[in-house]
């Protein structure tokens, strides 16, 4: 049956329906939020009643919820944090991004959310910023993965349809919205696009419904920007030798899991291998967001890294 979002909706709805597919209990979940150093909100999810071992950094575009699949099939005390620009936390008036300014943010928050050394799991985006994070902040690090992405790998990859797609950052409903997703071919069957729109929109004063992430928004003024400033914002975002400085740096034990039709192309981890020769890398099958397409064999990952230490499955 349909779930259709509903006024009654909340961003909690759709996971009793996730753990019946999966066959699991729905843990305890709730939102929190910490007003940081500078006045900006940065705001979370905790799953389960212990205090957190795992923390989960999304990706671009996405928000905390994106890991919800892949936290129920774990079943571990965890936060999953909203990084600044993107679900409930605030944006940044620079725009700015970049996997170290990111960091900055968690570090606070890590600080006065957990209590022990977490296990930092972080895809894309905030992969880098998780690896900014252990290259900052060693001692709130037990161990880091890092989904689908290295410092060298381009982004962009299909910024020209995301761009076109984020051409309308607003709508009068959510179910225009899910509209314009199902004709990009985005989100995957209606009820997956119905939910991933739900938790990634909001309802502004004014009634209608925008993206949450500031990135759709800084997509669309790029659309019509001259293609050197869009390329620009790409790399100064996403690219870089930064994040290679960070990688060297860092003394957690590191895991690479690269999705098999993800970013990660084999020159890329060619790269990776030799600029980072003690970390341990998997494949695993699926795309680029490998929580949503592969979520109980990343969950099996990280139960193993969270358990022994090791990555090994």
């Amino acid at each position: 049956m349909s779930h259709h979002a509903s006024a009654e909706t909340t961003e909690f709805s759709f996971l009793p329906g996730q753990a019946k597919a999966l066959g699991v209990p729905v843990p305890a979940i709730e939102r929190i939020s910490i007003v940081l150093s500078d006045g900006r909100t940065l705001s979370a999810l905790r799953i389960g009643e212990a205090p957190p071992e795992i923390t989960f950094l999304h990706g671009a575009g996405l928000n905390a919820h994106t890991w919800d699949t892949t936290l129920l099939a774990l079943g571990r005390p965890a936060l999953a944090i909203d990084l600044a620009g993107h679900g409930d936390s605030s944006w940044r008036d620079d725009a700015d991004y970049t996997g170290r300014t990111l960091a900055a943010d968690v570090i606070e928050a890590l600080h006065a959310w957990t209590d022990r050394p977490q296990v930092l799991v972080g895809q894309s985006l905030g992969g880098l910023t998780a690896v900014a994070v252990a290259a900052r902040a060693p001692r709130l690090v037990l161990s880091v993965i890092v989904v689908d992405i290295t410092p060298g790998v381009d982004q962009s990859g299909g910024p020209t349809a995301l761009r076109e797609f984020y051409r309308v950052v607003d709508a009068a409903d959510r179910d225009e919205l899910v509209d314009r997703a199902q004709r990009f071919g985005f989100g995957g069957d209606r009820d997956n696009t119905v939910r991933g729109v739900f938790l990634n929109t909001r309802v502004r004063p004014d009634g209608r419904v925008e993206w949450k992430h500031h990135f759709a928004h800084i997509a669309s003024s790029l659309l019509d920007a001259p293609a050197d400033a869009a390329s620009a914002f790409s790399a100064r975002t996403i690219l870089g030798e930064a994040g290679w400085a960070d990688l060297a740096v860092v003394r957690a034990p590191l895991t690479l899991v690269r999705a098999d039709d993800g970013f990660v192309s084999e020159e890329a981890l060619r790269v990776f291998e030799e600029r980072v020769p003690a970390a341990t890398v998997i494949r695993l099958e699926g795309r680029h967001n490998l929580q949503e397409t592969s979520p109980v064999a990343l969950a099996a990952v990280i139960r193993t890294t969270a358990d022994t230490g090791s990555p090994g499955l």
